[in-house]
């Protein structure tokens, strides 16, 4: 994916407007952190643009090259992290993996599935359930998930929460990566996250 036109969103719920006529490019190689207090709509964007949520007026556009891409094929480029995405606690972390790659019809073999594990920091811990696992060691299991499809488009909502200092470090690196082959959309209220920003979105909303 090359870029992301997102053009005069508006997000309402009931008489209630978070988010009024949004227009931002976002193009390959940049990251784009949204921040805002409770309420203001973060990740309400975030559904807008991988299609979870409809936006109440305006229009998401993924573009590849000098094409429009339809938004079902968009879909399959996106990699999704929130604190809310729910695992399966009675699966180990590898057989979650194993589980949505199959979803997706991937056919990813195990060791490659482990290599990944490692890479978010659950080297040696793949053969584990997930409910044996701490609050930040299934928040690295969610990257793994996000990560599982080598994304062109990332979304990540709140991506350090439940991190100590080495989950921030492993932030670092997802968005380094994410740099070369695509584009990134971070909704934090963390300083450490708005560094990363090339295009920086304070949303106003009320709760």
């Amino acid at each position: 994916m090359d870029a992301i036109e997102l053009t005069q969103i508006s997000i309402d719920y009931g008489a209630r407007s978070v988010m009024a006529n949004l227009t931002v490019r976002l193009n390959r190689g940049n990251v784009m952190v949204v921040t805002g207090q409770n309420g203001s709509g973060k990740s309400s964007l975030l559904r807008v643009v991988c299609g979870l949520q409809r936006p109440s007026a305006g229009q998401v556009r993924f573009i590849a090259g000098d094409q429009a891409v339809a938004p079902a094929e968009a879909r399959q480029q996106i990699g999704w992290m929130a604190p809310d995405l729910m695992l399966y606690r009675e699966l180990t972390g590898l057989e979650n993996l194993r589980f949505f790659a199959d979803v997706r019809g991937l056919g990813i073999p195990d060791a490659e599935l482990n290599a990944l594990l490692e890479r978010v920091g659950l080297y040696g811990r793949g053969a584990d359930v997930v409910a044996t696992y701490s609050s930040g060691m299934t928040h690295r299991l969610r990257y793994a998930y996000a990560l599982l499809h080598r994304p062109t488009v990332l979304l990540l909502d709140e991506p350090s929460v439940m991190l100590d200092q080495r989950g921030h470090e492993l932030l670092e690196a997802v968005v380094a990566q994410q740099r070369m082959i695509g584009l990134t959309i971070i909704a934090t209220n963390d300083p450490r996250e708005q560094r990363f920003a090339d295009v920086l979105i304070r949303l106003e909303g009320s709760a």
